[in-house]
């Protein structure tokens, strides 16, 4: 998205799997941020007539030493705006202006002290840290800044990196070789919010001013043209339905495709919101039998998303004809879903899964794609959400994927394996919600393995199949980590689901973080 009314932070990305991290932490800031690639900054937002008025660069998994290392535009340099080096950042930024850096033979990665060589918080960019002459933070390196480039100081150090933190006060240049984006940095917030001061940006991002410019957006691109929304009854989807309603009045109909993998009682409440409360045009496409039999036979996660996206897009083209001229679909992307797709718009970082709404369209389609999300995290949306006047309910439902059970039935989908799913989900949801649980939990389901075990029930010997439940705490999804359940609602929760499905004889938790694990199973 480019917003010529909002002053810019540009993040050069070098594939760091915490870039998205950084640009949270500036839009919780107020400021309005992109993520570019290296090799895809284009000359326009180098210019010193853009609207860019500061610069971080991100870490990276590459190093300053060898041949073919990502650099950004040597450019930047002469912009005149604020720039910030984080770890592979501070390295190329110090490389490129005629400094030194060499491997490390202690490597420094986790929790670590940064310790101040002089008084640095009376400078801006410190406000408020080295209070105690020392800073916790967190680090991943193995490179380290030897040699200083002309203009810089060291102003602190760690056991291993003895130029942790440089800076050219001069030129408003400045490099940490930690990651103030990660939460263990304890004032790394901080930091980031007094290199936005420094750079004099206004402050002036929030999901009041999105709101505002995504509906003028929205009417530019659609005009009176006729627009279908996908609608799944998630978060994304509704605040989606609902902008494009309050944008085009009379002019989007929303298509709710029930595609046989939805929820226990799901279909029902989707309805009933949309038709009943919001009074938005809704066509119910019951399309089960497509799609299960679509996905017959396939183990494949990648080739069951993307089968499931092409169906999804059959279907709409399909609706959109039997409602005479429609030019536009509309859907729910997210900015997750589209740097876990195809990286940050085609940039170095790994491609991790596709989506249903992104990695599944087929390239030649009847229909011009409207992503007014596309550029928000999920606490985003639901911000956005709750100044659209959406009910709690609903903005702080639990996110549900588009291919819906399908990548939670592990391995081959079949209609009784489903059937056991969803009653195993719905009794876990419902456990949640009876201890007091929900709202504290980022997204709770369940998974179905293909792997049968031997129990005993009564005095029967069965081989039955495994059900993991997962829950998992997060703050936009592109880090998570474990819900803490008590033993003695875990071991309520298996009791009931064991008892109460037929099919299922184990249940296991899943205690694993994000990363190394995704937050779905497929």
């Amino acid at each position: 998205m480019n917003e010529n009314s909002h002053e810019r932070l540009l993040i050069i990305d070098f594939g760091s799997q915490v870039t998205q991290l950084i640009a949270r932490r500036v839009r919780e800031a107020g400021v309005f941020c992109e993520i570019c690639p290296y090799n895809l900054v284009e000359a326009g937002q180098l210019s010193k007539s853009s609207s860019t008025k500061a610069i971080i660069l991100s870490g990276s998994p590459a190093s300053v030493r060898d041949a073919d290392r990502p650099g950004p535009p040597i450019e930047i340099y002469a912009l005149g705006v604020p720039i910030l080096g984080i770890c592979y950042g501070q390295q190329v930024m110090i490389d490129q202006l005629g400094g030194r850096v060499e491997g490390s033979g202690a490597r420094e990665f986790g929790r670590a002290a940064v310790i101040a060589n002089q008084q640095a918080n009376s400078k801006p960019i410190f406000d408020g840290l080295f209070s105690g002459n020392s800073e916790q933070v967190w680090m991943s390196h193995g490179d380290k800044v030897t040699a200083l480039a002309p203009g810089f100081e060291a102003i602190a150090h760690s056991p291993n990196s003895p130029m942790a933190v440089v800076a050219d006060f001069e030129r408003n240049f400045y490099g940490v070789q930690f990651h103030p984006e990660v939460h263990h940095t304890t004032n790394g917030a901080r930091l980031i919010g007094n290199f936005i001061d420094l750079s004099g940006f206004n402050r002036d991002w929030g999901m009041a001013s999105f709101r505002r410019e995504a509906i003028l957006r929205i009417r530019r691109q659609v005009g009176k043209g006729r627009v279908i929304c996908a609608l799944s009854g998630g978060v994304d989807s509704s605040v989606t339905a609902v902008l494009l309603h309050e944008a085009l009045p009379g002019q989007v109909t929303c298509i709710f495709v029930d595609h046989g993998l939805l929820r226990e009682g799901e279909a029902e409440q989707v309805v009933s919101m949309f038709r009943d409360h919001y009074n938005i045009s809704l066509l119910h496409a019951e399309e089960a039998g497509l799609f299960l039999d679509g996905i017959d036979g396939i183990s494949d996660p990648e080739e069951k998303r993307k089968t499931i996206g092409r169906l999804f897009i059959d279907v709409f083209s399909n609706r959109a004809k039997s409602l005479g001229e429609i030019k536009f679909l509309a859907q729910g992307t997210l900015y997750p879903d589209v740097i876990e797709s195809v990286s940050v718009s085609g940039g170095p970082s790994a491609t991790i899964k596709s989506h249903h709404n992104v990695g599944g369209l087929p390239e030649a389609m009847d229909l011009e794609l409207v992503e007014p999300l596309r550029e928000l995290f999920k606490d985003e949306v639901r911000q956005l959400g709750k100044t659209l006047g959406l009910p709690g309910e609903f903005v702080n439902r639990h996110p549900f994927p588009g291919p819906g059970l399908a990548i939670r039935c592990l391995g081959t989908v079949t209609g009784e394996k489903l059937k056991a799913l969803r009653k195993a989900d719905s009794i876990y949801i419902e456990q949640i919600r009876q201890h007091g649980l929900y709202n504290q939990i980022w997204q709770a389901f369940a998974v179905l393995l293909p792997v049968r075990s031997v129990g005993v029930m009564g005095d029967d010997r069965t081989y039955d199949r495994t059900c993991v439940l997962r829950a998992v705490t997060s703050v936009d999804g592109m880090t998570a980590d474990y819900f803490r359940f008590s033993h003695d609602f875990l071991s309520e929760t298996s009791n009931r689901i064991v008892n109460e499905v037929p099919g299922i004889n184990r249940v296991v938790y899943d205690i694993t973080s994000k990363p190394p694990g995704t937050i779905e199973w497929e």
